[in-house]
């Protein structure tokens, strides 16, 4: 998992790198290494830490 993306927490707003169709996501948990966000326009993805880098959004 990358450095950012262990510091994400279940509430955090993020975005994902490659579908910004997809909209901003609400952290829903983050437990070793597999973050499930819920987004706007996707609804609920679970994603796994270690390949993607979610941006998040401040």
């Amino acid at each position: 998992m990358s450095d950012m993306n262990s510091l994400l927490e279940p509430g955090m707003i993020v975005r994902h790198p490659t579908r910004p169709d997809w909209g901003d996501g609400q952290v829903q948990s983050n437990i070793g290494g597999m973050v499930t966000v819920m987004f706007q326009h996707e609804g609920k993805v679970v994603i796994d830490g270690g390949k993607i880098e979610l941006i998040p959004v401040f």
